[in-house]
């Protein structure tokens, strides 16, 4: 039986989902990088042949290790679904001759590389300037124009994410930002394999988005992702997913499979996703393209990722498309034959549709909830109206147990001040978006109030 190095880090689809589809491919061992969810640890050892928690003096040269691990278990292909550990993993793959993303990994992880290579090309996306210290800030600012993101060039869910409006604030976004990373880090929530990624950001102009020109209804947000996949150099475009709009600064909300777009707005998003992907020169992989829709038929280039979607969008996918993709990325990188979609599946080939919701403190207007909340699923189970044939579940190891209090919502810091990822199946894509929209409305309603000494504990 073929085997599999799975190396684990936070983000990315749940653990469960990733570990139960490698194993029907192949014999799994796991490297894990971060704490296994305690929710996944008792089917991690069942489904693994192995798995080995490196010690924390054994993690100074990331790459040596998987290459060690790889070769100690004789592994025949090498993965990760983890932004953090991605371009370590490719260059172990480099190293070990095995198939993955390529030496060009980094251009879809570190954003100052993306938008250098997609500038080269010529493709639509936000101007820019990289920053590595305030003075870079304060000269950028000089040449773009305000409003101003400030983001860091390797986070990932909208983390030291700023909003920056005058000169005034460029000082205390630097510094700010500065912090969060640091913050992330102690988290798990950072780069895994570039000491210094911390202090690399990306200052870029905000363009406009107009999500009334692209969908037929109100509600959807103004940018969509292309999930797909790259074989042997190959982009092949899987689906397109939607999104609820974002919360200030730019905080993804819900994730919807699939986006309805009309055929001929889908084809000209792939055709902008192709050029994006096929810019960066990635090899065996999954991809994420999130691109900014604007009026007119305007589009934005915002980032590639090489690997797929994280939250839920590949169980959404799997559900609504009947596509295991890590099934097909693990056949993939053994060598084996993969019937990747010829193009991009359409909401005219989907069975019902899904979403998943991130659980922030605010309403639907972006304002902070009155009171602290208690987070329990059951009572949202329970008293949130939905939609008839809808299913609602929570992602246990994407969300805190219940009875804990849910955070403060902290903009700088996006989704890590999230309490909890719900997912949810429904006939179609509008009901799940409605129902996300009732959800949202109903959370600080429903939710019990937490007690003072709750909230100082």
């Amino acid at each position: 039986m073929s085997k599999v190095l799975l190396v684990h880090a936070k983000g990315g689809p749940p653990l469960g989902h990733v570990l139960s589809r490698t194993a029907a491919r192949a014999e799994v061992h796991l490297l894990a990088l971060s704490a296994l969810p305690p929710v996944v640890a008792d089917s991690a050892h069942r489904l693994c042949a192995s798995v080995v928690t490196p010690a924390e003096a054994q993690r100074s040269d990331l790459v040596s290790l998987i290459v060690s691990r790889a070769r100690a278990v004789g592994a025949d292909a090498v993965l990760t679904f983890s932004e953090y550990a991605v371009v370590a993993v490719a260059e172990a793959c480099e190293a070990l001759g095995l198939a993955g993303a390529g030496d060009a990994a980094a251009l879809a992880r570190d954003k100052r590389l993306m938008r250098r290579t997609w500038r080269e090309h010529g493709l639509s996306q936000p101007e820019f300037r990289a920053v590595t210290r305030e003075a870079d800030l304060h000269e950028a600012a000089g040449v773009l124009s305000f409003p101003l993101l400030l983001k860091a060039a390797w986070s990932a869910g909208s983390t030291a994410h700023q909003i920056i409006r005058s000169p005034q604030e460029l000082s205390g976004a630097w510094h700010r930002s500065r912090e969060v990373m640091a913050e992330s880090a102690q988290l798990g929530y950072a780069e895994l394999h570039v000491a210094e990624a911390q202090g690399h950001f990306v200052v870029e102009e905000i363009v406009t988005g107009t999500a009334s020109d692209w969908f037929d209804e109100p509600g959807w947000g103004d940018y969509v992702s292309v999930e797909g996949a790259v074989a042997d150099g190959t982009f092949h475009p899987v689906c397109l997913s939607g999104r609820m709009p974002t919360v200030e600064p730019f905080t993804e909300r819900a994730g919807i499979t699939p986006a309805l777009l009309s055929q001929d707005a889908q084809d000209r998003v792939v055709a902008l996703a192709r050029q994006a992907v096929d810019a960066l020169g990635l090899r065996d992989c999954g991809t994420h393209t999130e691109i900014k829709l604007g009026a007119d038929g305007r589009m934005w280039l915002i980032e590639t990722a090489a690997r797929f979607g994280g939250a839920m969008t590949v169980p959404q996918i799997e559900d609504v498309f009947g596509l295991d993709l890590v099934g097909m990325l693990v056949d993939q990188l053994l060598g084996r034959p993969v019937h990747w979609p010829e193009q991009a599946l359409t909401p005219a080939q989907a069975r019902g549709a899904a979403g998943s919701l991130v659980v922030l403190a605010v309403d639907g207007d972006g304002e902070a909830w009155r009171e602290r909340k208690i987070w329990d699923f059951p009572s949202v189970a329970k008293e949130v109206p939905l939609s008839r044939g809808s299913e609602l579940s929570v992602v246990a190891e994407s969300s805190l147990p219940d009875g804990q209090v849910v955070p403060v919502y902290d903009p700088a810091g996006g989704a890590n001040t999230m309490a909890a990822l719900c997912l949810l199946s429904a006939t179609d894509a509008r009901t799940v978006l409605r129902d996300f929209e009732t959800l949202v409305d109903a959370l600080p309603r429903v939710l019990p109030v937490a007690q003072p000494e709750e909230v100082s504990a």
